[in-house]
């Protein structure tokens, strides 16, 4: 039967359906490769930020907290609250309100990654040909340069209200980098608290819990004078050595003394800076890829 059907088949013709038959080597590519990750967070980086110019409100959101505690403790409590004048008071407040910035922001990241979650964007981008850490490293960059924005603005603000820098420029940009790497390191919680919690409203109802965790510290009162019990949550809360370490590098008030976390502040910010990444971005890897 092959015969004939090879008689009937012009030659020229049978080469041609054979030289369309599909051919399987032995190096078959995959048809989509997944890129370096990174590259693919930058991609999401860049997602978010779009999103943000289209919505410049979330920055003014994030400000709002920081701003209403400089009006509340600098200017309606900080007579009351100071030993000397009010303007020296307010020059300690501004790193405090900076690591404040911090933690506003690491609830915001939380808010927007939950609501993420109920509308179902995080199930289309695990759709994506892309590694799962990609996304949340994306979540955590983009919120990385709005608390450049926000300390920037900040700063301004702090110069206004009499705050200076009196350690020289670079161990003013020290503090700096170092209040960024304690708010990327917060962030990833935050971004883990998202995913794990999965609704913006519980979120809302837990945000005024870290704002009582930074109330529990040297933020805007001397740790000296509280209860016992009190006091030495308020020395090894973390917020009290970032706090400590950003009025020390900007040259506003000595490290204290007292035990390890207030006596090497910088030390100590950087070791729960690089803890809170280390522990939170395996962990948000791993929740986000078995989340469904």
């Amino acid at each position: 039967m092959n015969d004939a059907v090879n008689e009937e088949t012009p030659a020229g013709e049978t080469r041609g359906m054979a030289d369309r038959t599909p051919r399987k080597g032995p190096r078959a590519r995959p048809l989509v490769r997944k890129r370096w990750w990174p590259a693919d967070g930058a991609i999401i980086v860049h997602r978010n930020l779009l999103a943000l110019r289209r919505n410049p409100s979330v920055i003014a959101a994030s400000l709002a907290a920081p701003l209403g505690m400089v009006a509340m403790f600098g200017y309606v409590f900080g007579n009351a609250l100071s030993d000397g004048s009010a303007t020296d008071y307010r020059r300690e407040l501004i790193p405090a309100v900076f690591v404040l910035v911090a933690a506003t922001g690491a609830v915001m990241t939380a808010g927007s990654t939950a609501m993420e979650v109920q509308n179902g964007v995080t199930e289309r981008l695990k759709s994506l040909p892309m590694r799962r850490i990609a996304v949340p490293f994306g979540l955590a960059g983009s919120q990385l340069v709005l608390s450049v924005v926000s300390l920037t603005a900040m700063a301004l603000l702090g110069l206004a209200v009499g705050w200076r820098i009196e350690d020289g420029a670079a161990s003013a940009l020290a503090g700096f980098v170092l209040l960024l790497l304690f708010g990327y390191g917060l962030t990833w919680a935050g971004v883990f608290l998202g995913l794990a919690i999965r609704t913006m409203e519980t979120i809302q109802q837990l945000a005024p819990l870290v704002f009582a965790f930074v109330m529990l510290s040297n933020a805007f009162v001397p740790t000296a004078g509280m209860p016992t019990m009190l006091r030495t949550l308020a020395e090894w809360n973390p917020f009290s050595a970032a706090i400590s370490a950003a009025r020390s590098l900007f040259g506003n008030a000595p490290a204290p003394d007292g035990p390890l976390p207030l006596a090497h502040p910088v030390l100590t910010t950087v070791i729960w800076s690089v803890a809170l990444i280390t522990l939170f971005a395996p962990l948000t890897a791993r929740h986000f890829a078995k989340a469904e």
